[in-house]
């Protein structure tokens, strides 16, 4: 399977994990705990299946700042958060300097 391939289901699983601590009420909530857990254990196991190729500071990257993205969209959808203009501002530069990560930069392994 590709590096890439274990890198997006780290990337699935943290964001899934990081979004049912909200619904864990602080690790009151059974079910939604166990998919934290559960979530990331399975996001750091496929992030260093990852580091097998990909340089760790190029993985970090793409994964935080993906889950940082997705997890601002889920939570205005689920959880009716909103963004400022400011943070959707950031938001943006975030897609755009992994974007010039992968796209431009010689450190990416492709």
């Amino acid at each position: 399977m590709s590096n890439y391939v274990f890198l997006a289901i780290a990337i699935i699983a943290e964001v899934i994990a990081t979004s049912a601590l909200k619904a864990s009420q602080s690790f009151t909530q059974v079910l939604p705990s166990i998919l934290v857990i559960v979530g990331y254990g399975v996001a750091f196991y496929c992030l260093s299946l990852t580091l097998r190729t990909i340089p760790v500071g190029i993985a970090y990257a793409i994964w935080s700042g993906a889950g940082i993205v997705l997890v601002s969209l889920i939570g205005f959808a689920l959880y009716g958060q909103r963004l400022d203009a400011w943070a959707i501002v950031g938001i943006g530069l975030i897609i755009a300097g992994v974007m010039v990560i992968n796209l431009l930069s010689k450190s990416a392994v492709h």
